[in-house]
């Protein structure tokens, strides 16, 4: 059953904000992050728990919504999922059952309260999760909704203590890691990007969250 909205909708919520409009600038930096072709699908992933990522991709989702395209957030962080509650819809059924051919994918997307903008919660936790993320059929699914939607963002587990990320990188055009202020080290967020390179990921872009004025002065002259 659906539960009490837990997370901040910035975007939704103040779309004035100086927060707000840093996702918006995401979303244009994104954009323009390719000449060759528009990006259709974003990996968003983190380098530990807990940086916000998932806050990150709901957000993102909003303001590129919000531009008229039609976008999907695919939930396949199947080990600690989020967006059901996020956008307080049911998980009865998800991702997983998809993935195991025993729902269909059409009958699964759910739509949220932001026009345009639709999600594909994780259903159930599975006991396997990064072998379903590298499965053929996660493949199939995302060739199919990519070509349904203007823009998909696949929500994905933190990179450092989990593989599916890196399994999953093949299945977007690029990939946006999020980084909490005063969080990992420096040697861990190398870690992070270097895990994403050896698999060949193409980066985007890297978010700063939960970041003070005091801190984005000192990063911007560091």
């Amino acid at each position: 059953m659906p539960t009490t909205l837990k997370w901040p909708l910035i975007t939704k919520q103040n779309p004035k904000s100086l927060i707000a409009e840093s996702y918006k600038g995401l979303r244009t930096n994104i954009d323009f992050s390719r000449l060759d072709a528009r990006v259709k699908s974003v990996l968003v992933t983190s380098a530990a728990l807990g940086e916000g990522k998932s806050t990150t991709v709901a957000n993102l989702a909003i303001a590129y919504a919000e531009t008229g395209r039609s976008v999907l957030i695919v939930d396949g962080d199947l080990r600690n999922p989020a967006m059901h509650r996020i956008f307080n819809l049911s998980n009865d059924k998800g991702l997983s059952h998809v993935l195991f051919n025993t729902a269909d994918l059409e009958k699964n997307i759910q739509a949220s309260r932001t026009m345009n903008l639709s999600v594909l919660t994780s259903g159930p936790v599975p006991p396997n999760p990064s072998e379903i993320v590298g499965s053929r059929q996660m493949e199939a699914l995302m060739e199919e909704v990519k070509s349904q939607y203007d823009l998909v963002i696949l929500d994905t587990p933190p990179i450092l203590p989990f593989t599916d990320a890196q399994v999953a990188t093949t299945l977007c055009d690029g990939v946006v890691l999020v980084i909490k202020s005063g969080g990992e080290s420096r040697k861990d967020i190398t870690k992070a990007i270097t895990s994403l390179e050896f698999v060949g990921a193409r980066i985007l872009g890297a978010v700063l969250n939960q970041a003070s004025r005091k801190t984005l002065s000192a990063a911007y002259h560091d």
